[in-house]
């Protein structure tokens, strides 16, 4: 019984020390990141305040650098009127739209012409060759074809977002280690079980980073899209507050493209720490 009690008591102890332990991890980990968190706000926080001062002392023109309160005051001014919510919900739409329609697309025709020669003799000369064309010069071509309706728009940003996933997969594809194939050969793997659960876990990390471009290159084909021929959409309140001088709405425009890029990024990220954690040298 005596030692049954010196037994518990081991445990007891045991389980105190890693609980210890743990807080202490926690509260390293939570300290490093709010140490990361004030060194990355430092410049823009000094940016704004020093901004914010010359404005109001008349040392920049405020007509064309309005202050930070202006904008500030500006976006809250579009909030309370609906404004930025009804063009915000039809530039995410647009956005999203091209993003699954081309990320799609490009990250299928990648895997295939990752995995085959022959696929990538056929098509790969002709998608490089669409790849060079800008945007700006094949949107009039668009808007011809298919007129200044959704349809054009979404085609225009889905081209951008194509070629991104396209080559990220490619490359990770032919990246994968030959030695790994000899290992499923050995292991009697069909050519589908060798996709599934070699070459696309192998090439996991370059489609995840062609999926953060994709999404960037995607908010950018949105900007060009809606400065031409819209009526709609945070680039059409942008275009419009331009022709009547409004500055402060501008910047909120160019604030919301920003802040939605970022968050964007941040959750591939987060996709990234969650899929990739199985691999050693992953310092995501």
């Amino acid at each position: 019984m005596s030692q049954q009690r010196q037994f518990a008591a081991v445990d007891l102890a045991t389980m105190e020390q890693e609980q210890r332990l743990s807080f202490i991890e926690n509260k390293q980990r939570f300290r490093q990141r709010f140490n990361r968190f004030v060194l990355g706000a430092t410049v823009p926080v000094l940016l704004l305040a020093a901004w914010q001062i010359l404005g109001d002392r008349g040392v920049i023109s405020t007509l064309l650098f309005p202050t930070p309160f202006r904008i500030f005051q500006a976006g809250i001014r579009l909030m309370q009127t609906g404004e930025l919510f009804d063009n915000l919900q039809i530039s995410l739409f647009r956005a999203l739209s091209g993003f699954i329609l081309g990320g799609a697309l490009g990250l299928m025709l990648g895997v295939l012409v990752g995995l085959f020669r022959n696929t990538e003799r056929t098509l790969d000369p002709t998608v490089q060759m669409i790849r060079m064309v800008p945007h700006l010069a094949i949107a009039p071509l668009f808007i011809l074809w298919f007129g200044i309706g959704e349809t054009a728009k979404i085609l225009l940003i889905a081209k951008g977002a194509f070629f991104p996933l396209y080559i990220n997969a490619f490359i990770g594809i032919r990246d994968v280690d030959n030695k790994l194939f000899d290992v499923t050969r050995v292991l009697g793997f069909s050519k589908w079980k060798q996709t599934i659960r070699l070459v696309l876990p192998a090439a996991l990390p370059n489609i995840l980073l062609g999926v953060r471009i994709s999404l960037g290159v995607s908010w950018l084909g949105l900007v060009v899209a809606e400065l031409m021929g819209s009526t709609e959409g945070i680039g059409y309140l942008m275009s419009d507050a331009r022709q009547f001088s409004k500055t402060p709405v501008v910047f909120v425009g160019i604030l919301i493209f920003a802040t939605f890029g970022i968050l964007s990024d941040l959750l591939v990220r987060s996709l990234e720490r969650k899929w990739l954690s199985w691999r050693e040298n992953y310092k995501g």
